[in-house]
């Protein structure tokens, strides 16, 4: 064993994201991202506890890291083990491309497409100004968006909210034109009774897939919600393993949403789009986070025949004290070109992270927390 991990450290910086530095005994320096929104200091302790693991090992062992990691303790899975794994999952493979002076899709068998298609975030967390927004897409370069079906929801949802919603629908589709997309997502904040009831009125404006139309705890309720409509379903950024997609697979979702940095990285991704590949299921990686998880969901789609489109959070409305493209030195890999990201060449995740940027960030920190929402009652609402 010609090198060993020799140091793991973590860095929270603006706006909500958690990086992941792992440094071998002959200098390779890796860059992973364990951003789990709102509980990224619990990650931050996992990753400090899991580098017991790893240091002094063979940072090309990937897979023994991952599978000691993920089952080494008697109590596992969910999202800020699954967090803390994915950081130092992918800065291991960034390390290891790095090593062999390739990009990660090289080490997975080689690309196979060019360039990667990628979507944007409209409208906010309660969306509005949704053509405008979109309009701004478009004018970046974009030919897909992503929008918030609503803000919260009513348990069963009034006229006017659900006029609401097919109302945005119809204003993004009229953007777009026949030519481009919008996917529509639940975000968790309908019943499954209010789904059922909104899906058939959006199917004329054809989105590209609705989202996450029960919580991620409901999953065993999708199937009667992709039964209930034509428009091709998605789910997946609060799971965390091919066990946990499976039944979602099994009840006839069509695109699965793995998020790099809480789905184990790209050795357990991987897996899962192996797995929905068998389901006739499109990847479509949940990504509104930071410029190494990006680069990590573009090296698994180059790589990945069933990849369909990818999220990226530039300018998202969650980026407030640092954007996507700040912590990098060169910020050309990731500009988009006629809507997508042309295929990363440089070596390990393809971009470069400016150190010295991401340590004077973390001397400032975050403490991100998503909002709590009440409905009008004073009853918990799903945010």
């Amino acid at each position: 064993m010609s090198s060993v991990i020799d140091r793991v450290e973590t860095f929270l910086v603006a706006p909500r994201w958690l990086f992941v530095r792992i440094e071998t005994s002959d200098g390779i320096v890796g860059w992973g991202e364990a951003t789990c929104e709102g509980r990224s200091e619990t990650v931050r302790a996992a990753v400090e506890q899991l580098a017991e693991v790893i240091l002094g090992g063979d940072p090309e062992r990937i897979e023994d890291h991952w599978a000691v990691m993920t089952k080494g303790s008697f109590y596992r899975g969910g999202p800020i083990l699954g967090s803390a794994v994915s950081g130092i999952d992918q800065a291991l493979w960034d390390i290891k491309g790095k090593r062999y002076a390739a990009p990660v899709h090289q080490l997975l068998g080689g690309a196979v497409r060019d360039r990667v298609r990628v979507y944007g975030w409209v409208g906010g967390d309660e969306p509005n100004e949704v053509r405008d927004h979109i309009g701004e897409q478009v004018a970046a370069g974009l030919t897909a968006v992503k929008m918030n079906a609503s803000g919260r929801m009513s348990p069963l949802g009034t006229v006017a909210e659900i006029d609401g919603v097919v109302a945005r629908v119809a204003a993004a589709r009229e953007v777009l034109g026949d030519h481009g997309d919008v996917a529509v997502d639940f975000h968790g904040r309908f019943s499954l009774a209010n789904s059922r009831r909104v899906a058939p009125l959006l199917e004329p404006y054809r989105p590209l897939f609705l989202e996450e139309p029960v919580t991620p705890e409901n999953s065993h309720l999708i199937g009667q919600f992709v039964r209930s409509t034509t428009t091709p379903v998605s789910t997946g950024e609060r799971l965390y393993c091919r066990q946990e997609f499976l039944p979602v697979l099994q009840a006839g979702v069509a695109v699965v949403q793995p998020d790099l940095s809480h789905a184990g990285g790209i050795t357990e991704v991987r897996k899962i789009a192996a797995l929905a590949e068998t389901f006739d299921a499109a990847l479509a990686p949940h990504c509104p986070l930071g410029p190494l998880a990006l680069a990590s969901s573009l090296q698994v789609a180059f790589a990945t025949t069933n990849h369909l489109i990818q999220e990226q959070s530039i300018g998202i409305h969650y980026n407030q004290g640092a954007d996507v493209l700040d912590y990098l030195v060169d910020t050309k890999p990731l500009q988009f070109v006629d809507g997508h990201i042309e295929r990363l060449t440089g070596p390990g995740l393809g971009i470069e992270i400016d150190e010295a940027a991401v340590r004077k960030a973390a001397e400032v920190g975050h403490a991100w927390r998503g909002p709590v929402w009440r409905q009008p009652d004073g009853a918990f609402a799903e945010w």
